[in-house]
Parts: structure tokens; C-alpha cells; sequence
């Protein structure tokens, strides 16, 4: 069935959010939980579990080779950091770091005194970062920490440019246990990543979609709900919704017209 039929366009009263997020971050859900009446839940349907240093000595990393980091999530600047400390390896004060975003950027305050340090960030995607990681090319070593699924896209773009650079799993991403969701239903599930749609599976294997609407962000993670066969409903980033909750007000608004006609 078309995301796009009238069929789909059913009243919206419940929608749970597959990750934690933070004060900030809720505050665009909450406009929308008051503006049209919903109840709206957040629950993370994954975890990240850290590799132990035991475990990441056998990647044969030496960290003191390199003079730059690429940061592509806060997991990835929190678990550097932790092997860091568990390596008792002191990160020099002109190392640079290459940040996916501004917030993966001022996060790093979080362990480094953020002004005396050379940082660079893009807005949300490698296209932005990618000016600045070919102009130190030549004069860098980079080290990609990433998760069991690795940093693909990232790690291509360096191969591709002969960057001299290692790749480093720093953290374990799973499936959680939702198991105690199975007699819950909501009319919108909003994901973000194919890992997190994964983990439905992984808890309910016999999953039926019916009239749950979906929703995801990404390329990635739309493609894994379409791989699926279920009906992608809700889509982000678009021309006209870059932000998730954007995309779900235009279809929730869609639904009023049609309950309205």
C-alpha cells in the first residue's frame, strides 16, 4: 500500500520515539504532544556497550600515532575518551578533531577545555566536513572511532582520497529488550536507525506492520524499512521537513484534512 493513500492518513493519538533524547531535544515533541493532543513516549531500542581495552589492544591501535580524530556521534567521543583513560594514554592539547556536527563539536566539552583546542565540524552529514578533512590530508594521521557496524561512509571517503588513516571499534551497538512492548501499540513508530528497526525484529520477529504508521530518518534507515516491505509513511529529512518532528506535524495535519472532508 502507498504511503501516500488516503487509507494510511488515520487519526494520530500515540507515537513512540526508539531512542532517549535530551531536555532540548524533547522540546520540539512536546510542542507537537500539546498542539494536537497525543501521548507521546520515548524508548531506546538500542544500547551501545564499550569494548574493553583488553579487547581493543588486540586491534593493534597505538594511539600516540595519530594527530587527528574523525567524531562522528557523542558515543564515539565518549568511548574514545574512556579508552583513553583506561589506556593511560594523555591526549595531547594540539590533537585535532574532525566533528560531524556542532553538537558532536560542543560536546567535547565534556572532556577537553573546548577553546584551546583545533576543532572542526560540519553541520550534520560528511558533505560538510569534507573541505576541511582534505585540507589536512597531507599533514595528518586520522583515527574513525566507530561502533561493530562501523563508520562506512566516512571510512569510504578516506580510502577513496588515499587518507592516511585506521578505523577503530570502540563500542559495541545491540538490540535492547523490549520485550515487555509486545501487548503496546502506538499509531506512529519513529526510527533512527536501521539498527534500531533491527531490534523490533530481533524482539518481535512476527511483527505485522497493520495500521502502525512508521517513520524514519535518514536514507539509510527509510531503505531498511522499505527492505522490509512495510510502508515507509513519514520520511526526514525533506525539502519541506528537515527535522522529524516537522515531518510528522505535515502528516499529522494531512490526517486532519482528511478527517475533516
Amino acid at each position: 500500500m502507498s504511503a501516500d493513500s488516503k487509507d494510511r492518513l488515520e487519526k494520530v493519538q500515540s507515537i513512540l520515539v526508539t531512542q532517549l533524547t535530551t531536555k532540548n531535544n524533547r522540546s520540539p515533541y512536546d510542542k507537537l504532544e500539546d498542539k494536537f493532543s497525543l501521548s507521546i513516549d520515548y524508548r531506546p531500542f538500542t544500547e551501545v556497550k564499550p569494548v574493553l581495552a583488553k579487547d581493543f589492544r588486540k586491534q593493534k591501535i597505538v594511539l600516540e600515532e595519530f594527530t587527528a580524530i574523525i567524531l562522528t556521534s557523542k558515543s564515539a567521543v565518549d568511548h574514545f575518551f574512556r579508552l583513553c583513560d583506561e589506556m593511560r594514554y594523555k591526549v595531547p592539547a594540539d590533537i585535532k578533531y574532525f566533528c560531524k556536527s556542532e553538537a558532536v563539536a560542543l560536546y567535547l566539552q565534556k572532556h577537553i577545555v573546548y577553546r584551546k583546542r583545533k576543532v572542526f565540524f560540519g553541520k550534520r552529514v560528511l558533505d560538510d566536513l569534507k573541505p576541511a578533512l582534505l585540507k589536512h590530508k597531507k599533514k595528518d594521521k586520522f583515527l574513525l572511532p566507530c561502533s561493530n557496524f562501523g563508520g562506512r561512509n566516512f571510512a569510504s571517503f578516506l580510502e577513496e582520497n588515499e587518507f592516511d588513516f585506521k578505523e577503530s571499534i570502540m563500542y559495541l551497538a545491540a538490540s535492547s529488550d523490549i520485550s515487555d512492548l509486545e501487548d503496546v501499540f502506538y499509531d506512529i513508530l519513529v526510527f533512527f536507525s536501521p539498527l534500531s528497526l533491527q531490534s523490533l525484529y530481533d524482539n518481535f520477529p512476527e511483527f505485522k506492520q497493520k495500521n502502525t504508521r512508521i517513520a524514519a530518518f535518514g536514507n539509510s534507515t527509510a531503505q531498511a524499512v522499505l527492505d522490509r516491505g512495510l510502508t515507509l509513511d513519514i520520511k526526514a529529512p525533506a525539502p519541506e521537513s528537515p527535522s522529524m518532528t516537522m515531518a510528522i506535524e505535515r502528516y499529522i495535519r494531512k490526517t486532519l484534512e482528511v478527517v475533516t472532508k
